[in-house]
């Protein structure tokens, strides 16, 4: 018996968004080799230059777990970009503390990924450009905002914003 797979009414935006974010995630990190460091890397400093915050801050911000976060943290140590530092306010927390080098690692960063993103953007139409950020935007801060609950977790490859 042969069957055949009913045709879909709607097209896969799972699919497309899925491929879409991993071709801009691999876009990102070969861009931030020009930099020496990875498209993660930049999102903690990113945001640890913003204020005082602490590793869990800076782990739930750039959507990392303690794991890789602590690893992370080492990368930019040893690269000296960013020191651990105890908080001015919590004895017992760790905050991380941008160094000069990291500063001028954020700039430069922040540069290139505002390059990859105008490239992404100019290869479409100008007047859909707008259009693409406005919708994307209103489904990530409104009907996309928050995952569901689900007896079967959604396991996702943790990514870098920023």
């Amino acid at each position: 018996m042969t069957t055949s797979n009913p045709a879909r009414q709607i097209r896969d935006i799972s699919g497309l968004l899925d491929h879409a974010s991993h071709v801009l995630a691999t876009r990102m990190a070969a861009a931030f080799t020009e930099l020496g460091i990875t498209p993660r890397a930049y999102c903690v400093l990113f945001h640890a230059q913003e204020t005082e915050r602490t590793q869990i801050q800076l782990a739930e911000l750039a959507d990392l777990d303690k794991t890789t976060m602590v690893v992370t943290v080492d990368e930019l140590e040893k690269a000296g970009l960013a020191e651990r530092r105890p908080s001015a306010t919590d004895r017992r927390a760790r905050i991380i503390s941008v160094t000069e080098a990291g500063v001028d690692a954020v700039e430069q960063g922040t540069a290139i990924a505002d390059r990859v993103h105008r490239e992404v953007l100019e290869s479409l139409p100008e007047p859909d450009r707008g259009i693409f950020v406005s919708a994307l935007s209103r489904l990530v801060d409104g009907h996309l905002a928050e995952p569901v609950e689900s007896e079967r977790p959604v396991r996702r490859a943790r990514r870098a914003r920023g």
